[in-house]
Parts: structure tokens; C-alpha cells; sequence
């Protein structure tokens, strides 16, 4: 293991589901302790929440944003309990804050009521139903230009995440929205509306990003021990960086998934580690590259496949 060079990423808001996290939860006393202690700090009901949903519950921006962080964690733990680590940590969107907690910046409890205040003001800063995202598949980047430019016409709409090639999450008023998904298929590509509750990663979150500064100014922002991608720079974060600043501008701009994968191999990350629910980025980094290796770890038997996988004793 020791000539290899591991990443671990963190998955953003859309990859809950009922029962995240529970296996590590019965079988790993390490991981326990995270959710009771998430538990303590968030005064929310977390353990219910991921193990028996309901659905229509973790949907919610509030709550699905601290849950995943959390089955992140959790998943996390487990890896460290048996001595894998990584050197590499990005998160997409809401994953970032793994990243960070990760990487030694946010302490566990800052770095959760960080989460839960988030998804509180995402969850409410737009009357719902006003502004919704889709993804376009099968576009270059020239011809998203091109996409967002005519749909502009009828509102707002930006590029809020850019996954892999030809993959990239739009964010917007509705009827921007609705234009793009159809002159997506016009310039040969494919619309597809998305589950989420309203455009994140978009200049109409900018009263959001604002009211969560005020947030962020009274948390403590540590040195770094890890190599931290920022979403909004698409490379890792730098001594001097405003990591607050950041991180209020990351609420209403693009993700550069792409841009740090690429980076990442790069500088020879040759590993990818998904940690937590889902394997959603495990498919970016494939259509990236697929010369790297590309596991995930979100219960036990997904866990016992990445130990035999990286021959740990």
C-alpha cells in the first residue's frame, strides 16, 4: 500500500438513502461514536433519520446536508480503524465539508453545525419552487456555452456543476431551466430535470451564501494537514487562501469536479477512495480517466473489498 497514492472523496447532497451507514454503525464501536456524538452537537434525531428515513425526510435540503456528512464520517472511520489513509481529500459541493474535516480545518463539531446551518439556509433561502436545476449530458463544454447563452433569454441559468466530460449540472429560474433542457436536445445533447429543492451552485443563492458568512465568521478555520481541493478553485486550497470566503462563494458557484480530478492525477493520485453513501463520483472519475484505480466504501462489504483490494493486514 505504502507506493500508492490515495484520494478520498466525499459525496455531495442526492446520494442518501434509508439505512446509510448502518452496518458500521452495529459492527464498528468507532463509528458509533460518530453518530452519537453527531447525535449530542445537532440535537437532531440523526440516527433515526438514516436508518429508517423516512425518504420523504431525508430529501430535505436541512437534513439530507448534515446526514451524508455524517455517513461520510462514519465511513470514514471505518477506513481509519483499519489504518487506510489518504494524503488527497475533495468533496463535491456539500462533501467539501468532509474534506475539510478530514484535512484537520473544521473540528467535528464546527464542522457539523457548519452543515446543519447550511442545509437550514439552502433549504429556505428561495420560495419553493422558484429556480430548479437539470443535467446536460453529452455536450462539450463549447456547446454548454452555447446552451446557457440562449437560454438566458428566459432567465437565469448557470453552470453549477461540472462533473466529468459532457456531463454538467445546470442551475436557474424554472423556465430557463425548461428552455435549456430543450435546446439541449437541439444541440444534439440530453436535458434531465434533477431531484433537488432549488438551484444551488447559482447567483440566485447569493442572499444564501451571504446570511451563511455570518455563520462561518465565528468558526475557527485550522492549518491544513491534508491536501484539500477547493470546488470553487478546482485546486487544493493554499496557505493563504480566506477558506471562509471560499466557502461563502462555494454556495453560488461552479463546482470544478473535473478540474480537480485531473489535478489530483496529475500530481499522481493513481487511487480514489468514494467514502460514504453512493457511488456517484465513482463514476465521474471513471468517465475522467480510467486508468486509475476507483473504489468505494459505504458498508461492510464494500469496506472488505477495499482492504483486499489494497492487500491491508
Amino acid at each position: 500500500m505504502s507506493n500508492r497514492k490515495i484520494a478520498f472523496l466525499f459525496p455531495g447532497q442526492g446520494a442518501q438513502y434509508v439505512g446509510m451507514a448502518k452496518e458500521f454503525y452495529e459492527e464498528i464501536p468507532e463509528c458509533r461514536e460518530i453518530v452519537d456524538n453527531a447525535e449530542k452537537i445537532l440535537n437532531m434525531p440523526i440516527k433515526d433519520m438514516l436508518f429508517n428515513g423516512p425518504e420523504e425526510a431525508l430529501m430535505q435540503t436541512e437534513n439530507a446536508q448534515p446526514t451524508i456528512v455524517i455517513a461520510s464520517l462514519v465511513a470514514l472511520k471505518a477506513l481509519e480503524v483499519n489504518n487506510i489513509n489518504a494524503e488527497y481529500t475533495a468533496g463535491l459541493s456539500l462533501g467539501e465539508y468532509g474534506a475539510l474535516i478530514y484535512g484537520g480545518a473544521l473540528s467535528l463539531e464546527d464542522g457539523l453545525l457548519l452543515v446543519k446551518e447550511r442545509g437550514r439556509i439552502m433549504g429556505n433561502s428561495l420560495p419553493k419552487g422558484l429556480g430548479k436545476m437539470a443535467a446536460i449530458l453529452k455536450l462539450d463544454n463549447d456547446k454548454i456555452d452555447e446552451l446557457l447563452e440562449k437560454a438566458s433569454e428566459f432567465g437565469i441559468v448557470e453552470a453549477a456543476n461540472y462533473n466529468c466530460p459532457k456531463q454538467v449540472a445546470i442551475a436557474g429560474e424554472n423556465k430557463a431551466i425548461d428552455e435549456a433542457v430543450k435546446i439541449a436536445k437541439e444541440l444534439g445533447g440530453l436535458g434531465i430535470p434533477l431531484k433537488v429543492s432549488g438551484p444551488f451552485h447559482s447567483s440566485l443563492l447569493k442572499p444564501a451564501s451571504e446570511e451563511f458568512y455570518n455563520t462561518l465568521e465565528k468558526v475557527t478555520i485550522k492549518e491544513l494537514n491534508k491536501v484539500v481541493y477547493s470546488n470553487v478553485k478546482g485546486l487544493p486550497y493554499k496557505e493563504d487562501d480566506d477558506i471562509k470566503d471560499l466557502l461563502k462563494r462555494h454556495i453560488r458557484s461552479s463546482v470544478l469536479f473535473d478540474k480537480t480530478i485531473e489535478d489530483m492525477i496529475e500530481n499522481g493520485v493513481d487511487t480514489f477512495i468514494e467514502v460514504g453513501p453512493g457511488k456517484i463520483l465513482s463514476g465521474f472519475v471513471k468517465k475522467i480517466n480510467r486508468n486509475v484505480q476507483i473504489l468505494n466504501v459505504e458498508n461492510m462489504e464494500s469496506l472488505n473489498k477495499v482492504l483486499k483490494s489494497l492487500e491491508v493486514n
